[in-house]
């Protein structure tokens, strides 16, 4: 309880009443719950939109959903989005890309990719079949915080300071494993089959967006984890239009 209640509080903004004991490897350990709190955080937008759905037009409620995850995150994973398409811009060497990201600045093509990124997020989210909405809704933020063990867990540092380093240094085999296994579960209890081969599509964006990495940089960081967490949340929206569309039915009592 004690490791997912530390997920949850590194993973979004809302505050818990009582102070916590965090040990040097215990960032690490607690990636086994990032799957939890992002079924948590997308159960707050489904309870969200329960309310909302009787009251406002659906393309004012997506749209508000879309800022509360936005809230409720802090941004986090928006600003690594940010620095790593400004660290593109820069067309330099290892060392200037990483000179960018840490830069608190957003410049202009950081800027672009953030219009683009949460106009696609509510876009996709304002497509997704009625019947399945809440459903997707539970499911895309769970998945993209999967997508931050599989980024971290026997990956290299591309610098010695940062929340790339902490994650890296106490998250091994048991954690990804166990992420994996309740992100898995998830995706069938919520989409059947469908959702299996989301979360596979999920893996492989996962997996290149991490190999770039490891080339380019030598290793991640924090900026490029959050960067695979907004574009996981993007791929796993747009992958459940495409897979309901076709097959929706079946998956109908």
């Amino acid at each position: 309880m004690r490791l997912f209640l530390i997920a949850f509080q590194f993973l979004t903004i809302v505050p818990l009443p009582f102070a916590l004991r965090c040990e040097e490897q215990d960032l690490g350990r607690s990636m086994a719950f990032f799957p939890l709190v992002g079924l948590a955080i997308g159960a707050l937008l489904a309870g969200c939109d329960f309310l909302m759905a009787p009251l406002l037009p659906r393309a004012v409620a997506d749209l508000l959903l879309v800022v509360l995850l936005s809230v409720v995150t802090g941004g986090l994973h928006l600003d690594g989005l940010s620095d790593v398409c400004d660290g593109l811009a820069a067309r330099g060497s290892r060392e200037r890309f990483l000179e960018v990201m840490k830069d608190s600045r957003v410049g202009a093509v950081g800027a672009v990719a953030l219009v683009l990124a949460l106009g696609l997020k509510y876009q996709a989210l304002l497509a997704v079949p009625l019947q399945f909405k809440r459903p997707a809704l539970l499911f895309f933020p769970l998945a993209a915080r999967f997508a931050q063990v599989q980024m971290t867990v026997g990956a290299k540092r591309a610098r010695d300071d940062g929340l790339g380093c902490a994650f890296i240094g106490g998250a091994g085999l048991t954690q990804f494993v166990l992420a994996y296994a309740f992100t898995l579960a998830a995706a069938y209890w919520l989409f059947r089959m469908q959702g299996i081969y989301c979360a596979l599509v999920l893996y492989l964006l996962t997996w290149g967006v991490r190999s770039w990495s490891q080339k380019k940089l030598g290793g991640i960081t924090g900026d490029v984890i959050g960067c695979a967490s907004e574009l996981n949340e993007i791929a796993c929206l747009l992958a459940l239009l495409v897979l309901t569309g076709r097959g929706w039915q079946a998956l109908l009592p």
